[in-house]
């Protein structure tokens, strides 16, 4: 079991952001289970919180933009892509302006603060996405295409063909995340002259220096056109270099605009929402295909996650039997509506009933065409929930639970004798004060027969 990771420590950065060109400072904080990454606003009323979701995104002009209820977050895919890179799960990064400090247009200056924050396993199993066959998107506009694969690694190929003799062709590949400090992460972002000279026109791009984009020169520049750039970037003198560059900037790599190009591809299929064992082949990608195949890929994960049924062995021998679940559990028949508990982790358990013509239940319920009713399966959830959180205690005898809410109960199918029920409980939150928040569902024949969002707390006997 892989598990989760945070931060041990929050680190600070400072600079300024590459669009607005306004001060900002950014601050990475530990995060608890199941958070994933979210942006919090500190300089707004209420510090909103945007959650790193591909549904979030609003446009993908001179990045990946995101918008949640108003508030904004820009450029947020080289942060994402360095959380990624460092096999950080978890994480709130916080802000006081909408957009993080571009630094030099790499990861790197992420990468660096996580190491020295230090990083740290979590209580929990973090969850995968194994891809099982392949899943593309193409944006016939421009061509772009992107497709994902079977594959044991999360392994990424960007390939780029930008038509200009200064920047033809260029690819990239990471066979593994071990792979992205080293070789990916301080790759630059990059821009051609006459997309520098419209952005400038138009006042954007005023964090901008020729310290964070390398500018390739792919027409002739004008003494205006110099005289321009010298201004904006606040230089003396401005040169074009053999290869094909603005002068101050040396290229870390012959193809490293192509690295870039696949570093972006991190960030942006971050906001997925879980972890991908897949191999990405990106053909001309840029942040509108990216997140319009995250947003393909996250729809397809949900519909599969949700339509997912757990095989277990019920031959193998149970973690507990009937006689240590009453050892730990107050209910006995005809309330005791579990029978055997299958596993359990610090953050699940996986309990079983098998349901007899002989359940108590059935004499009332309707007698000539038996139907369990649907809130003993809820309530045999919370049970095996119930030895989730009595777990955590050492005398759990001494101790009783209690519901404190119940939220999006459903009903898909119905429980008749003869059919073995396996409910399964995952926590949302981690445990505090013997409070137990889970998402619960109930398995029978091969399908979701019930699932409920539970809150339970343990108190002790009077």
């Amino acid at each position: 079991m892989v598990k989760q990771k945070t931060i041990k420590n929050e680190i600070s950065l400072t600079g300024v952001g590459l669009h607005t060109g306004k001060e900002v400072k950014m601050t990475f904080k530990p995060a608890p289970i199941n958070n994933g990454y979210t942006f919090v606003r500190v300089d707004l009323e209420g510090c909103p919180i945007i959650e790193a979701d591909a549904n979030y995104v609003v446009n993908t002009q001179r990045g990946t933009n995101l918008e949640k209820l108003g508030v904004k977050i820009q450029t947020s895919e080289h942060v994402l892509a360095a959380f990624v890179g460092c096999d950080v799960d978890n994480v709130i990064i916080e802000l006081n302006e909408s957009e993080p400090p571009i630094m030099d247009g790499s990861s790197k200056y992420f990468v660096e603060a996580i190491e020295k924050a230090g990083v740290e396993e979590q209580e929990a199993e973090r969850k995968y996405y194994v891809v099982k066959e392949v899943i593309s998107f193409t944006d016939e506009a421009t061509g772009s295409e992107i497709i994902i694969m079977p594959s044991d690694e999360y392994q990424v190929t960007a390939m780029v063909d930008f038509g200009t003799k200064v920047l033809g062709t260029q690819n990239a590949t990471m066979k593994n995340l071990s792979e992205f400090k080293a070789e990916i992460s301080d790759s630059r972002t990059f821009s051609f002259l006459h997309e520098l000279e419209t952005l400038l026109d138009k006042g954007l791009i005023k964090g901008g220096d020729l310290n964070n984009a390398i500018v390739y020169v792919d027409k002739d520049i004008s003494e205006s056109t110099m005289e321009n750039l010298k201004k904006a970037f606040g230089k003396e003198t401005i040169a074009v270099t053999p290869n094909g560059i603005l002068d101050n900037l040396t290229l870390h790599y012959p193809n490293e605009a192509a690295r870039h190009k696949l570093l972006d591809v991190v960030g942006d299929l971050a906001l997925v929402g879980c972890w991908i064992k897949g191999k990405v082949i990106a053909n001309k990608p840029g942040h509108f295909v990216n997140t319009q195949f995250a947003k393909k890929l996250a729809k397809i994960i949900k519909i599969e996650q949700k339509n997912h049924i757990p095989v277990y062995d019920l031959n193998k021998e149970p973690l507990m039997d009937i006689h240590q679940i009453m050892a730990m559990l107050p209910h006995r028949p005809p309330f005791l509506l579990i029978d055997r508990i299958l596993e359990m982790s610090d953050s699940h358990v996986v309990g079983l009933k098998n349901v007899t013509m002989n359940e108590n239940f059935f004499v009332g319920h309707f007698p000539d065409a038996p139907v369990m009713p649907g809130v003993l399966i809820v309530e045999a959830m919370a049970q095996s929930g119930g030895i989730l959180v009595l777990s955590t205690v050492p005398d759990p005898e001494n101790y009783l639970t209690y519901f404190m809410k119940i939220d999006n109960v459903k009903f898909k199918h119905k429980v008749l004798p003869g059919d073995t029920l396996i409910f399964k409980c995952d926590l949302i939150s981690p445990i505090r004060r013997g409070i137990c928040h889970m998402q619960a569902n109930a398995y029978a024949n091969g399908k979701l027969v019930a699932e409920a969002e539970l809150m339970a707390q343990i108190a002790k006997k009077q």
